[in-house]
């Protein structure tokens, strides 16, 4: 009776109301409004979450097709580095953790350098993947930042460097901190020739990243609402006893506080960026970046007054309660 109610019936079942291959995760909930978002339109709008303008993680390959020209880029060759050198474990081997990160983002480690052109000019862009291990800083990731600049270097372009990181990655201890002044002195390489550095930071920039390169370019730009420290905020409040004001830590009051030259919503990056790397290298006038940035000016207006005008008509109907998590 047992292998009739537990094979037979369920087996008839399966034959009579066969499953929908539906695909997962079609709908993405909005970290602030609880909004859930079909992932297309996220997908669309460069994963800013059209209502709150929040902007969510974008994965390395999305980033280059949206910031360069025609989204067409040349990957470069980041050179190896020691695998797991202080045979570190803790729950799994260090081993095992690389080569879950590489299945999952298909990378090799956390830094991405591809070469390119923003508005028909050359620049060199390095991509830190949150997705790979939190983006952490270690000798690969390290190796990835110093190649990005020394190609910047070697082709004569800007250097941009999104940045999205936790901080050092403690499985390679002294080692990860070594990079801090290895990259530093890669950034200083590049100053002296006169070419600029671009740092973007990015949701969320903490840890030993901030204490290095991250913080010394020429141009610290942020997309808002980022996380930007050295240590969390919790470490902080229990080291100095005090509540720590509202926004500590983040874009705006970073910027506010002179820590960040400009806050730049994701759709207006590349031509604020190719705007700067043209006055910074002296470059002739192109109209291409000012109808750009015009365009994505009046885009931004037209959605703020559209969502101003809803606030205040009765007449529209709320949202359904099944497109909001509870």
């Amino acid at each position: 009776m047992n292998w009739i109610d537990n094979f037979v019936r369920p087996k008839i079942r399966s034959i009579l109301n066969p499953k929908r291959d539906t695909p997962e995760n079609l709908w993405v909930k909005d970290p602030e409004s609880g909004e859930m978002v079909f992932y297309r339109d996220l997908e669309a709008n460069q994963w800013v979450v059209p209502n709150s303008g929040y902007h969510m993680k974008i994965k390395p390959a999305d980033r280059l097709a949206t910031f360069l020209d025609d989204g067409k880029y040349d990957l470069v060759p980041v050179p190896s580095v020691p695998v797991d050198p202080l045979k570190f474990r803790d729950q799994k081997r260090y081993t095992d953790r690389l080569r879950e990160s590489r299945a999952k983002t298909g990378y090799d480690d956390s830094v991405i350098v591809a070469t390119g052109k923003l508005y028909e000019r050359a620049v060199t862009v390095g991509i830190q993947d949150f997705d790979f291990m939190g983006g952490s800083l270690g000798m690969a990731a390290g190796q990835g930042i110093i190649t990005g600049l020394e190609t910047a270097l070697r082709l004569k372009t800007p250097f941009v460097l999104f940045v999205a990181s936790g901080g050092a990655r403690m499985q390679e201890g002294v080692l990860s901190l070594m990079q801090m002044p290895r990259t530093t002195v890669a950034v200083l390489r590049l100053r002296e020739a006169g070419l600029p550095f671009f740092v973007v930071l990015t949701n969320p920039t903490t840890g030993g990243v901030t204490a290095s390169y991250a913080m010394i370019g020429d141009v610290h730009l942020a997309e808002p609402g980022a996380l930007i420290g050295f240590a969390g905020q919790r470490v902080i409040e229990q080291t100095i006893r005090e509540k720590l004001p509202k926004g500590f830590q983040r874009s705006e009051y970073l910027y506010s506080h002179g820590m960040v030259d400009m806050v730049v919503h994701r759709h207006n990056l590349r031509s604020t960026i190719g705007s700067l790397a043209a006055i910074l290298t002296k470059a002739p006038p192109n109209e291409a970046i000012t109808a750009s940035a015009t365009r994505a000016i009046t885009a931004q207006a037209s959605m703020r007054d559209a969502a101003v005008a809803a606030e205040g008509d009765d007449d529209i109907d709320p949202p359904a309660a099944a497109a909001h998590a509870e």
